[in-house]
């Protein structure tokens, strides 16, 4: 009996210790992984941001979800507010009591996090990169300056390596069907294996690439000729430029919620601005109260969502003195 006491107690001593390796309650590497995979594949397919890439920002950013930003608002990327309209927290990171942006969930932190990415000038270049180049995006990512550590990119590789999440980055069909976390992304990816599908404004498009043709990318996808060039409101022979944003499907009428106004850099015209947001052509003319065929100045504004009321109530004005001189 006492053999088995004193055998008791010395068990009972290494309890604190085992509570404390395995940390309860602290989310795992493995764990994170199995929660994220699946938004961080959809996103993917949404952007081309590889999803290697954005799993392992949100595993170094936010310490697998455990960090207080991850844990009090939902932030695995550590973007800080920039100009942000929702929530806020404050968080001491380079300097003292900085501002980070709050999330409603996890998920709406992800999608966030592509759109910062895609809609930041300093980012394009790296859309450019092959989906599975997880270290170009790394390295790119650092130059960029979305971290100011000196070993974010190697921080970022290291964490795909270990924990193999480069075969996410594969096509689709190359991958088996019960690693999937979503049933239908296999629907919602377009399967053109040299070819990046990028959004704009939750419209599809691509970069025109040397040799590209009207007919060459109808065939590629599944579209007539007319189609192209009535999406990009440009005539069917106009000549197709190596760059050149086109949309594969038709542009909406305003921009994306986040770009109210647009103020005019010299050299830009109408129709450059109505592709750089994915809005029809005649709609911003119309917005902006102009007539179609002319170009603002440097300098102008333009509404980009709503009618510029402004200008609007300017021209009754004038309408209603031209009638009172009748």
């Amino acid at each position: 009996m006492w053999r088995w006491i004193t055998g008791f107690l010395f068990y009972l001593s290494f309890i604190p210790l085992a509570a404390q390796a395995q940390a309860p309650g602290k989310i795992s590497r493995e764990e994170y992984i199995l929660v994220y995979k699946g938004i961080a594949i959809a996103e993917m397919n949404r952007s081309g941001i590889p999803a290697s890439i954005t799993l392992a920002q949100g595993m170094v950013e936010s310490d697998n979800g455990n960090s207080r930003l991850a844990m009090k608002a939902n932030n695995h990327f550590g973007i800080k507010c920039h100009g942000w309209k929702g929530k806020k927290i404050y968080h001491d990171d380079d300097e003292r009591n900085e501002c980070f942006r709050k999330y409603k969930s996890a998920e709406e932190s992800y999608i966030d996090h592509t759109d910062f990415l895609m809609n930041s000038p300093r980012y394009e270049a790296l859309f450019y990169l092959d989906q599975t180049d997880y270290k170009g995006w790394a390295k790119g990512l650092k130059r960029a300056g979305y971290a100011t550590s000196s070993t974010y990119a190697d921080a970022l590789i290291r964490v795909i390596e270990e924990n193999e999440l480069y075969k996410y980055d594969e096509p689709i069909r190359r991958r088996r069907t019960d690693e999937l976390a979503q049933a239908d992304i296999e629907e919602f990816t377009v399967e053109i294996p040299h070819r990046k599908i990028l959004t704009r404004n939750r419209i599809n498009y691509i970069i025109v690439q040397d040799g590209d043709t009207y007919n060459g990318l109808s065939e590629e996808f599944d579209m007539m000729p007319f189609e192209l060039a009535k999406y990009n409101e440009i005539e069917r022979n106009a000549k197709l430029v190596p760059g050149q944003v086109l949309y594969i499907q038709p542009k909406r009428n305003k921009a994306s919620v986040e770009f109210k106004h647009h103020t005019v850099e010299e050299g830009e015209t109408m129709y450059q601005i109505s592709q750089m947001y994915g809005i029809k052509l005649h709609k911003l003319y119309k917005k902006n109260l102009m007539k179609e065929g002319t170009e603002p100045a440097p300098g102008d504004v333009l509404w980009l969502r709503q009618k510029n009321k402004v200008e609007e109530e300017t021209v009754l004005e004038d309408e209603t003195e031209v009638e009172f001189e009748w």
